[in-house]
C-alpha cells in the first residue's frame, strides 16, 4: 500500500450525472478520483472519462455495484491499495423506479432500499476504517423524501428520507476524528435520471416544473457537484450532520 500524497476521493455512481459533474471538478484540482459506475448502466468510464479532458489522468475508474456488498469492499480495497488513505467519500449511486403502492413488490421495495440507503451504508462502512482524521463524508439525498412526497415512488423516498439519518449518525459518532458528514437533497436537476420520462419527469416534466422554480429553471449537475466539493473541503470545516438543499428556492415558494 502506498501512502497518499494528495487527497483521494471515492465517488460512487460517477459515470454520469451529479456523479460525473464531480468527478470532473475533483480531477481538475488534482484531486485523485477513485470513480464507481455501474457495468449494467448505459453510461460508460470510457465515455464519461473523455468529458474530462487534461484531467482523465486523476480519475480510476472501477467498477462498483453498491447493491453488493463484496463489490464495494472491493471497490474500496482496491483504492486504499493503490493510495493508501481516504480523504473524501462521496454516496452519489442512485436507482429511480416508478411503480404505484398497490402494484409494487416487495423485490421491487427491497432493490430500491438496498440501492439507494443500504448502498450509502455499505459505502461508508467499509471506507470508514481507511478515513484520515478530518476526513469528509457526503451521501446524497433528494427532494423526493428528504422535503417532499412523491406519488408512485414511496419506496425512493423512503430510502431518500433515510439518507440524512445516516449522516446525522455518523456526524456524531465519527466526529472524535474530526470527520464531518453531510447530506445534500438536490432539487429538480437534469440528469440522465430525471430525464427518464419512465421512472422519473422526463424532459417535458421538467420543463413544466421550471415554471414553479423561483429561479426559473432546472438546475445543472455542476450546481449540485459545487455544494459537495464546498462540504468536503476545508472551507466547510465547522458543518456537520447538516441537510443542505440545492433547488433553486423550490422548496420555500408560497404555493400559487
Amino acid at each position: 500500500m502506498t501512502k497518499n500524497t494528495t487527497q483521494v476521493a471515492l465517488i460512487s455512481g460517477a459515470a454520469s450525472g451529479i456523479g460525473l459533474a464531480l468527478t470532473k471538478l475533483y480531477c481538475e484540482q488534482g484531486i485523485k478520483v477513485v470513480a464507481g459506475y455501474f457495468e449494467k448502466d448505459p453510461h460508460s468510464p470510457e465515455a464519461a472519462a473523455k468529458t474530462l479532458g487534461d484531467a482523465a489522468e486523476n480519475a480510476l475508474w472501477l467498477p462498483l455495484d453498491v447493491s453488493s456488498k463484496e463489490s464495494v469492499l472491493d471497490f474500496v480495497n482496491t483504492a486504499v491499495t493503490q493510495y493508501g488513505e481516504i480523504n473524501i467519500v462521496v454516496a452519489n449511486a442512485g436507482l429511480l423506479r416508478s411503480a404505484p403502492i398497490d402494484k409494487m413488490s416487495d423485490e421491487q421495495w427491497y432493490e430500491m432500499i438496498d440501492v439507494d440507503l443500504t448502498g450509502v451504508f455499505r459505502l461508508f462502512r467499509d471506507a470508514s476504517p481507511h478515513l484520515v482524521d478530518g476526513a469528509s463524508l457526503v451521501a446524497i439525498s433528494s427532494i423526493a423524501g428528504g422535503v417532499y412526497g412523491w406519488h408512485d415512488h414511496v419506496h425512493y423516498a423512503s430510502a431518500k428520507a433515510g439518507v440524512p439519518g445516516i449522516c446525522r449518525s455518523l456526524a456524531v459518532e465519527l466526529a472524535h476524528r474530526n470527520i464531518r458528514c453531510n447530506a445534500v437533497i438536490p432539487g429538480l436537476i437534469e440528469t440522465p435520471q430525471s430525464l427518464d420520462k419512465e421512472n422519473s419527469l422526463g424532459p417535458d416534466g421538467l420543463a413544466k416544473a421550471a415554471k414553479s422554480i423561483p429561479l426559473g429553471r432546472v438546475g445543472r449537475p455542476d450546481e449540485v457537484a459545487n455544494l459537495i466539493e464546498f462540504l468536503t473541503s476545508e472551507k466547510s470545516s465547522y458543518i456537520t450532520g447538516q441537510s443542505l438543499i440545492v433547488d433553486g428556492g423550490l422548496t420555500v415558494k408560497w404555493p400559487e
